[in-house]
């Protein structure tokens, strides 16, 4: 699997897990999506981990660009962390009714942030430290396994 190809399933797989809490809380399930929002809020921050200490540094260490489109992405992911503590606080406190309107704003941001890496900042990558994949991505496994 290639470096962009692995980041954009990841995209995918937050994606998938977010439609998840969003139809356990339609269908209110309470307990069910809690548990999903766990597991979406590990996802998260172990994708933001992946590229914070390994693509994105390799990125800069390969390109010379520190203050480019890495750090643009760095910035999102503190907003989007600004977000998902909020949402933590919602659901904390049993407001999943809240939980679901942050998340709102989260993926409106989620998708505007995954064009720019999709579309641009991976393939860069790609053709930058491409030829570096394998031990980027045991780097990347090394982060921890997918919040079951």
């Amino acid at each position: 699997m290639s470096l962009i190809d692995y980041f954009t399933e990841d995209h995918h797989a937050c994606d998938e897990t977010w439609a998840e809490v969003e139809r356990l809380v339609d269908e209110g399930q309470a307990a069910a999506a809690t548990a999903a929002w766990a597991r979406f809020f590990g996802e998260m921050e172990r994708h933001f981990t992946m590229e914070e200490t390994v693509l994105f540094p390799a990125f800069e260490e390969a390109t010379g660009m520190a203050g480019g489109p890495t750090q643009v992405m760095r910035m999102e992911h503190q907003q989007m962390r600004g977000l998902l503590e909020q949402m933590n606080g919602a659901a904390a406190s049993g407001d999943l009714a809240g939980l679901v309107e942050l998340g709102d704003t989260l993926l409106m941001i989620i998708q505007q942030h995954n064009k720019k890496e999709e579309g641009m900042l991976y393939p860069m990558c790609e053709a930058h430290v491409g030829d570096s994949w394998d031990s980027m991505h045991a780097a990347c496994e090394a982060v921890g396994p997918k919040p079951a």
